[in-house]
């Protein structure tokens, strides 16, 4: 079937009541770890240790999202997807529990096993999504219906999490978080029953196999680059965004949660209405367009930012990063469903377990680079990451994209 760019794709309001537990379950897996770094004093006085010691535990639940998501993603499609979401939600649930228990071990069990079950669920959600509308705009556009909760869930967490605590305490937050694992599990697995689109699951290939038709479809390496370059340039940023605002414009760590809610907010709505637009497009080519443009404007935005003489100009390039990297995000996502067709499932997990990786490298690298040059330093970093990622995105462009619908294995 060639690329239709007339085809119909669903309102959002439409989608989100036929995916509700699919976005549901994306949202409350990244509530585990909101509680544990919004409560990580008490946490770590209630362990007996110290809160630098707890905080670096976070960094198992990386390491295991990055081992998981590469090990499983050849076997992410050859299981039903909302079978894989909800063997990731009953982890996600068994994990929670564990973590209430409050000991350092349970806690180091805790943050290990969360990491592995978000690698696990992440990717099989936004894959389950997409499924339910075989491939095209209609399937892209579910995906980064994914991703949009999950930037939503990111910038409201933090409240969520807090006003229950202050009845039922972090312990309870994790209970609960527990306790709706297991019910949208079984959500998940029934609602399997009723997927008009279950034959497309799985092509049953070896597991060395999966890689090579995944390496095989054009355009899907560059587009994986890009994911893990972003992510390392975006949230290198962010890991030394408050030091920034405080050396340079002396904000308070008070006045600093509003920029941290424009970074989000920005995040969170270029996600969501560039994710309609390149979907209400139908075209694969005009998504790469606004590919290489969102990486162009990211490029730009973050080398102003380091420059910004006031703070009105910095805020500014605050929130145009949040834009630019949210549209970059929605794109790759959207080519990755829409190209890799049946292995969707296999480049939605790798591209999960590039971007852990690209969590770590980013911060070590601006760590870098501001030891040897300050924040030009920094801007070099992110700048170079930025410009790796965009001359991949020039690459996408010249792939030929296979015809939609087509088998890529």
């Amino acid at each position: 079937m060639s690329t239709d760019t007339t085809e119909q794709v669903p309102g959002d309001l439409r989608m989100m009541a036929t995916l509700w537990p699919v976005l549901l379950a994306s949202a409350v897996g990244l509530v585990p770890f909101t509680v544990f770094s919004t409560f990580l004093v008490p946490i770590a006085g209630e362990a007996d240790t110290g809160v630098a010691t707890m905080g670096s535990l976070r960094g198992l639940g990386g390491l295991a999202a990055l081992l998981v998501g590469t090990a499983l993603a050849p076997l992410i499609d050859r299981l039903p997807k909302e079978w894989t979401a909800a063997g990731g939600l009953l982890l996600l649930g068994v994990s929670s529990a564990l973590g209430a228990v409050g000991d350092i071990v349970t806690l180091a069990a805790f943050c290990l096993l969360i990491g592995a079950a978000t690698a696990v669920l992440n990717p099989a959600l936004g894959a389950a999504a997409a499924d339910r509308y075989g491939s095209g705009a209609a399937a892209g556009r579910a995906a980064t219906l994914v991703t949009a909760t999950q930037s939503l869930t990111a910038m409201l967490a933090g409240p969520v999490v807090a006003l229950p605590a202050m009845i039922w305490g972090w312990q309870g937050d994790l209970l609960g978080v527990a306790a709706i694992s297991v019910l949208l599990a079984v959500i998940l697995l029934g609602r399997r029953r009723d997927n008009p689109t279950t034959k497309q699951d799985g092509p049953r290939l070896g597991y060395l196999a999966s890689f090579r038709a995944l390496v095989a479809v054009p355009g899907a390496v560059p587009l994986l680059l890009v994911a893990l370059l972003r992510t390392g340039a975006f949230m290198g940023y962010l890991a030394y965004l408050a030091a920034f605002y405080d050396e340079r414009f002396a904000l308070s760590p008070g006045t600093f949660a509003f920029v941290w809610t424009l970074s989000g907010a920005s995040f969170f709505v270029g996600n969501l209405f560039v994710g309609r637009f390149i979907s209400a497009t139908g075209s694969g080519a005009q998504i790469e367009r606004v590919l290489v443009v969102g990486l162009v404007v990211a490029l730009a935005a973050v080398i102003g930012f380091y420059v910004s003489p006031v703070l009105p100009v910095a805020l500014a390039f605050t929130g145009l990063l949040g834009l630019s990297h949210a549209t970059v995000a929605a794109c790759v996502v959207s080519l990755l469903v829409r190209r890799c067709g049946p292995l969707r499932g296999s480049a939605l997990s790798i591209n999960a377990a590039g971007m852990s990786l690209g969590v770590f490298a980013g911060a070590g690298l601006g760590g870098l680079g501001l030891g040897m040059g300050g924040y030009p330093g920094t801007a070099a970093v992110f700048g170079g990451l930025t410009l790796i990622a965009l001359l991949a995105a020039c690459t996408v462009r010249r792939a030929p994209a296979p015809s939609e619908g087509s088998e890529t294995a």
